[in-house]
């Protein structure tokens, strides 16, 4: 079993190309413009539908420190400034596990290891600082770029979520993917 408050204290965490900061009010100021303007294909990517106000962007960026069943970053990559947002999401204590998610802000940044570089740091905070063992995500079928890197950090397929996403008036799947703390830890001693 892992703490309820296990995100309570959430670090900055730094690779060589990224760093991610935590999501509050200061942070935030980074996040509110990018999602304010979001990319059409962005938008189809992560499946967002609803356009939000810049009132309810600040606002939740400002209670994010609250909410200790979750720890969300602001992506920042070295030359480039903020380029996206990541979190671990819906803590389950009893089984130690969390949902996984992240969103680059806009293509022009994609396809060059940011997203590959940050999840490989929340893994680590996951696995070795809040002591999680599993870490799920879903990831829309079309989204094959996502999936590829998902992959590359250890992440396995396990199954689909048939034609859970209506796009432009199509069904589409989404693919369930997992890490596990034992499959991390071969992946870093390998």
């Amino acid at each position: 079993m892992v703490p309820a408050d296990v995100f309570r204290d959430q670090p900055v965490l730094s690779g060589p190309r990224v760093r991610l900061e935590p999501l509050d009010a200061v942070t935030g100021e980074y996040f509110v413009e990018p999602l304010l303007n979001m990319d059409a294909e962005v938008r189809r990517l992560t499946g967002t539908h609803r356009r939000f106000t810049e009132e309810e962007l600040r606002r939740w960026a400002a209670t994010r420190p609250d909410h200790h069943d979750r720890a969300d970053w602001v992506v920042f990559a070295e030359g480039e400034g903020a380029v996206g947002e990541c979190a671990l999401i819906d803590l389950d204590p009893d089984n130690a596990s969390a949902g996984y998610r992240i969103a680059l802000y806009e293509l022009s940044v994609t396809g060059r290891g940011y997203g590959t570089e940050a999840t490989d740091l929340v893994l680590e905070y996951a696995f070795t600082v809040a002591g999680l063992h599993r870490v799920g995500l879903e990831v829309f079928a079309f989204n094959t770029r996502a999936q590829r890197s998902y992959a590359r950090s250890g992440f396995v397929r396990e199954g689909v979520w048939r034609q859970s996403l209506r796009w432009d008036g199509e069904w589409h799947d989404a693919v369930l993917m997992s890490i596990l703390a034992e499959e991390y830890a071969a992946l870093r001693a390998g």
